[in-house]
């Protein structure tokens, strides 16, 4: 009976002593932060600027000496503007030519009608010969094809010399210009090269085994690099079958959702690229708790304010950061820092982790 009593006691003072113990747990303040779970995965951010999607190189139609340019680069210009002409004199020269030659078949067609009626009243008279009226006929006929080649050629002569002048079709803005005044061109040599400011694009580079990772998935966040808050979203156009040779990157053209006014062409931009993924949560690298077993967390409960450990499964690993599967979800609270030194249901106070 005595002994019985002895080991009633044991057990009873042996409770009593863990329940001090686990009373005299300290509350610790701990950093934490609040689970938010990530449906996007970041690929990088990439400078790039805006460009029009459409650009034409003009060329004069002839050759010549260039003898002014009426724009420079950067100008703004409208359908029918003048952008250079040539020295026209060798086209105002072609021009008589064809003229004096038009007079001259004129004069040859005038005398070809006057013979062709002589010869056809002398035959009507019975005093002309069937020969003669043959010859006479045949020869307005054959001046009469001169005559027409003769206008040809100076329409065409016409022509020529309205060529000494590069006129614009379409407005645009002057992007280059591939040749100077006194410079002599030939025909359909690039002189200046336009582009057209109403439908532009994001263009970036990107790196070869990023740019063939490319797919439908991924979205491009487009934002001014001198004003962030100025931004829209993109879509992939195209994207350049080869490499450049020196940088070894791609050059990829997006498609703008919408059009910022201040996206004038030559902005730099910053394209940040994303790509849907499972859901996920990054956490800092030292909320990982890894010994035996599994990797874990500490949980904290709201109710509480005690913390208890909860498997995770790890994702991925960067030097600053974990990124988690599964485990851990939105809105709970994460304990940052201290994790090896909590024990299960101890009381905390808790303070969030400054983000910077």
């Amino acid at each position: 009976m005595k002994a019985v009593v002895l080991g009633l006691c044991s057990v009873l003072l042996l409770a009593g002593c863990e329940k001090q113990a686990a009373e005299s747990d300290p509350i610790r303040p701990v950093l934490s932060v609040i689970v938010q779970p990530q449906a996007q995965a970041s690929l990088g951010r990439f400078a790039g600027t805006i460009e029009a999607r459409y650009e034409s190189t003009l060329g004069f139609r002839v050759a010549g000496r260039i003898a002014r340019r009426w724009v420079d680069v950067g100008s703004e210009v409208k359908p029918g503007d003048t952008l250079a002409s040539l020295d026209p004199a060798d086209q105002r020269n072609q021009l008589r030519a064809a003229e004096g030659d038009l007079a001259k078949v004129q004069a040859q067609w005038i005398n070809a009608q006057a013979d062709a009626r002589r010869q056809q009243q002398l035959f009507d008279r019975g005093v002309g010969a069937q020969a003669q009226l043959d010859a006479a006929q045949t020869n307005l006929k054959t001046t009469g094809a001169s005559l027409e080649q003769a206008r040809a050629a100076v329409a065409q002569a016409r022509d020529q010399l309205g060529y000494s002048e590069l006129k614009t079709d379409h407005a645009a803005v002057v992007t280059n210009w591939q040749a100077e005044a006194g410079q002599t061109v030939s025909a359909g040599q690039p002189v200046v090269t336009l582009a057209r400011p109403d439908i532009k694009e994001a263009v970036i580079d990107l790196p070869t085994y990023l740019a063939e990772q490319l797919s439908a998935g991924l979205k491009f966040e487009v934002a001014s690099q001198l004003n962030p808050s100025i931004n829209t979203t993109a879509t992939l156009r195209e994207l350049d079958p080869q490499a450049d040779a020196a940088t070894r990157t791609r050059r990829a053209h997006l498609t703008l959702t919408a059009t910022p006014e201040s996206f004038h062409l030559g902005t730099a931009i910053s394209v940040t690229l994303t790509s849907t993924v499972s859901p996920r949560s990054e956490l800092p690298a030292s909320a990982l708790l890894e010994g035996d077993g599994p990797p874990r967390v500490w949980v904290v409960d709201p109710q509480q304010n005690t913390v208890a450990t909860r498997e995770v499964k790890l994702l991925e690993r960067t030097p600053g950061s974990v990124v988690l599967s599964s485990g851990v979800q939105a809105g709970e609270r994460v304990v940052t820092a201290g994790v090896n030194s909590l024990k299960p249901g101890q009381k905390v106070i808790v303070n969030e982790e400054d983000p910077r």
